[in-house]
Parts: C-alpha cells; structure tokens; sequence
C-alpha cells in the first residue's frame, strides 16, 4: 500500500527514482487522473536525475492543444517493486497518471491533511 496526504485539495504521494548509478531520489508527485501517462516531470528534474532520453512526441492536453515532449526512461519505485516507466519532461509540477495507477485501486479523503492510498487490486 502507498500512502499520501491531501494538500490544497491536491493528492500528493510521493515516488523514488532511481537514477542511473545513482541512489533514489524521492520525488513528491500530484495524482492526475486526467493524465494517462505513467509521470511528467519537469525538464530541470529530468536534467538533475540524468534519464535515459527515450522519443520526443506529442502530448494531448486537456485543453485539446497538443505539445511537443521528450520522453524518458526513468526506473521508478511503486509499491515496493521497480518498475521502468515513461517520463515525459513537461510543467512545473511532477504529475502521477492512470497508467502507474492501473490495477491498483486508488482512494482520496479530499480534506485538508486527509489521506491518499493506493493498493493492489486483489
């Protein structure tokens, strides 16, 4: 089970990266539901961890505008078990989307300090 923390009405929860030949940097992450893609970090995150440089694509916006991003490959920890997902670098905030969510199932108190889970769908 993950475990994260409502803030500004935002579910937050945080996520380890392991850089290449590097120890894991935590990285605090808002949960998109909108977003169908594994995480977006910000290109100068994306700098500082040195990810493998995967495609450049372009990304459908909520909006329905499309941009160009370059996608990495970054090696993640989710629920105790590496996982190698895409990365695009984009925005200023790193965003967790549905595709590390699936077949787990995710709740939200969405309250001030309220609780954020994830866990395995059994």
């Amino acid at each position: 089970m993950i475990h994260g923390t409502v803030i500004g009405l935002q579910a937050r929860m945080s996520i380890i990266i392991l850089p290449p030949e590097r120890l894991g940097v935590e990285i605090e992450c808002v949960i998109d539901t909108g977003f169908e893609g594994f995480l977006t970090l910000p290109p100068s995150v994306i700098a500082n961890l040195g990810l493998p440089y995967l495609i450049n694509i372009n990304a459908n916006l909520a909006n329905n505008s499309s941009v160009e991003t370059d996608v990495y490959l970054a090696t993640a920890v989710w629920n105790g078990v590496e996982r190698n997902i895409a990365a695009l670098a984009m925005g200023r905030r790193p965003l967790i989307g549905t595709a590390l969510l699936e077949d787990y199932h995710l709740s939200i108190d969405f309250c001030e300090g309220g609780t954020a889970l994830v866990d395995e769908i059994l």
